[in-house]
């Protein structure tokens, strides 16, 4: 299956989260943000969440629904948002299926650091993935990357 770019529908997923079920097709209508991380509670997708977290004020007022996606279970997002004091719903995708469907899977990281933006219609307008996951989009670039949709 080839992987999503711009101009593409989203694949829809429902997945469970730390702010109960997230299922993309209910969001259709809104602008809609998935941010691929890693791992739970490591130190760049920690500064990654922390900082949009710190910016949730500007990021929450672009009228768009943020949620981080990562492998390992439910629990273990629960812990890492309760931790760090996350504003950003965290979803378990512990198969990594909805990665392989966005093309963020990957065999050593499990989930490529990749971000999405797809608009109302359910159609991407935006993608970036991190070449080696040590880096990610700044607030100021996620902003940025929203506000053009």
């Amino acid at each position: 299956m080839a992987s999503p770019t711009v101009g593409d529908t989203a694949p829809d997923f429902t997945l469970e989260g730390t702010n109960g079920a997230f299922h993309l097709a209910d969001h259709r209508g809104q602008t809609v943000v998935l941010v691929f991380y890693p791992g739970d509670d490591t130190k760049v997708c920690t500064k990654q969440l922390c900082e949009y977290t710190d910016q949730w004020g500007e990021l929450s007022g672009l009228d768009a629904t943020i949620v981080g996606i990562s492998g390992k279970d439910l629990a273990s997002k629960e812990k890492f948002a309760e931790k760090r004091a996350l504003k950003v719903p965290l979803l378990a995708d512990p198969d990594r299926a909805v990665a392989a469907l966005y093309g963020a899977k990957q065999a050593v990281l499990g989930t490529k650091r990749s971000t999405f933006v797809i608009d109302g219609d359910g159609v991407i307008r935006f993608r970036h993935d991190a070449t080696l996951g040590l880096t990610y989009l700044s607030a100021d670039e996620l902003r940025a990357a929203i506000a053009a949709v």
